[in-house]
């Protein structure tokens, strides 16, 4: 059964070979990132648009204008994330740190109030964020990642704890994926040696189309 599916950060990476993993099983699928090129590439305004997560306002007039073509989200997957280079915390800018701490969890936070409105008045769909074994133990050099993913972590627990029936909301660790983002942080001989975004959307898309509420307020893991 094709199911209508939300991805945010999906011009590279996790989030891109989701899409076209989605795309593949014939799902109806919108994805944003800030990148107008790629979004221009993957399809029309508004299922595929430039929108930084970030923007509240604008997340919220994306959800609207998809909802005015019908597509209600079964599944929203907040994946949009920033990981800053390994290095001390007293080294990290407070530049860096707000940037990381606006898209992980800020991000999060305004996926959620645009989409869940809709969901909760369909009294169905399951929104999943990005967490990881970072928002569940820590790390040295990553002080600001593990902070924004405890605060995931947090706030999926509490807004589980507050949807209605029919409604849920899931934490959700990909584990370690061999993308640019984790090469820039810590080295592509490093980063090389974890799975690739594609071999692990293959094998994560059935898990994510199958959570509910009998998932609702976990914290899960999906790692090949």
């Amino acid at each position: 059964m094709s199911r209508s599916v939300i991805v945010t950060g999906c011009s590279r990476g996790i989030g891109a070979a989701l899409v076209q993993r989605l795309l593949e099983k014939e799902h109806r699928v919108a994805g944003c990132s800030r990148s107008t090129a790629a979004m221009q590439e993957l399809g029309a305004d508004p299922t595929f648009r430039s929108v930084d997560v970030r923007d509240g306002d604008a997340m919220v007039g994306w959800a609207k204008d998809l909802q005015e073509i019908g597509l209600i989200p079964d599944l929203v997957i907040a994946n949009a994330g920033l990981l800053h280079l390994r290095q001390p915390f007293w080294e990290l800018s407070a530049e860096e740190f707000d940037q990381v701490i606006d898209v992980n969890i800020k991000g999060v936070a305004n996926t959620a109030r645009a989409f869940l409105p809709a969901m909760i008045q369909n009294k169905s769909g399951t929104f999943v964020a990005f967490s990881s074994g970072w928002g569940r133990s820590t790390s040295p050099g990553v002080s600001a990642y593990c902070a924004s993913k405890f605060a995931v972590e947090g706030l999926i627990g509490a807004l589980a704890q507050e949807l209605p029936e029919g409604v849920s909301a899931v934490a959700l660790s990909p584990g370690v994926v061999h993308t640019s983002m984790l090469a820039r942080a810590f080295g592509e001989e490093e980063a090389s040696l974890a799975v690739e975004p594609q071999q692990w959307a293959a094998q994560a898309v059935e898990f994510l189309l199958s959570l509910g509420t009998a998932e609702n307020g976990q914290s899960l893991s999906f790692q090949r």
